[in-house]
């Protein structure tokens, strides 16, 4: 009975709320989301990286309005809700939710180092930062100016793996096309082999009988027929010794 007095609630408030928005607040979300930084899915719904699925689709849900083609006469509108639509799917996905953390939490770690490289030049912050056991420090990170530095951190690390990505697709691409070429090079030089025996095969009878007029009168094939091979002495490959042919 309480979840459903409070959805009602909620129902309630959006309702309320975009009575309020005008025209121009729904074409400003919608340049906002567009402009917003195509890795980081908690910026198009704008929201703290440490927001909860719950507040992920409840802000999902108030953008979306917002945003909504058939209630924002933007042009772009289609595009903004797509890639809300798109945020919230990766901020519910657990591997796409667990790997933006990761991120995230690197790039916390290191602006924490050069926090400290900071402190230890400043001899009253680092006293103060000793004496409140660790507050300040919580304090800071809590700060519009650590935030944005972290903002932009996270902005930087996922660029850096984007591109780190693309790299080792582009090389298994190359790969793949290097095989392909020499499967298909491959395949030719097959298919050419099996050409020239089957036109060998196929000559067989014209060859048979050249060379048995040859032994008969002696006479060299005709311009146009074709010769049986001939074996070089010195081929290391030869399977016979070609023995002259001795006349009665």
């Amino acid at each position: 009975m309480g979840e459903s007095s409070s959805s009602i609630e909620d129902d309630l408030l959006l309702k309320n709320f975009f009575a309020e928005v005008s025209e121009v607040e729904r074409d400003n979300e919608v340049l906002r989301i567009l402009g917003c930084f195509k890795l980081n899915a908690f910026e198009f719904l704008n929201l703290p990286f440490n927001s909860s699925p719950d507040e992920v689709k409840r802000q999902y849900r108030k953008l979306s309005l917002l945003v909504h083609p058939d209630k924002c006469k933007h042009p772009q509108a289609k595009e903004a809700f797509s890639a809300l639509a798109k945020a919230q799917q990766l901020l519910l996905d657990p591997e796409e939710r667990e790997y933006l953390l990761s991120q995230i939490n690197s790039a916390k770690e290191e602006l924490r180092v050069k926090r400290k490289k900071q402190l230890k030049k400043d001899n009253a912050s680092k006293i103060k930062s000793q004496v409140d056991e660790g507050k300040y420090e919580q304090q800071y990170e809590q700060s519009e100016e650590f935030q944005q530095q972290l903002k932009l951190k996270v902005r930087e690390l996922l660029t850096e793996q984007e591109w780190r990505r693309r790299k080792m697709q582009m090389r298994i691409s190359e790969e793949e096309g290097r095989l392909k070429k020499d499967e298909e090079e491959t395949k030719e030089m097959w298919k050419r082999k099996r050409e020239h025996e089957e036109q060998w095969e196929g000559t067989r009878e014209k060859r048979v009988s050249s060379w048995r007029d040859f032994m008969k009168t002696g006479k060299k094939a005709k311009k146009g027929e074709i010769k049986p091979p001939k074996l070089k002495t010195e081929d290391p490959n030869k399977s016979y010794v070609q023995r002259p042919v001795k006349r009665g």
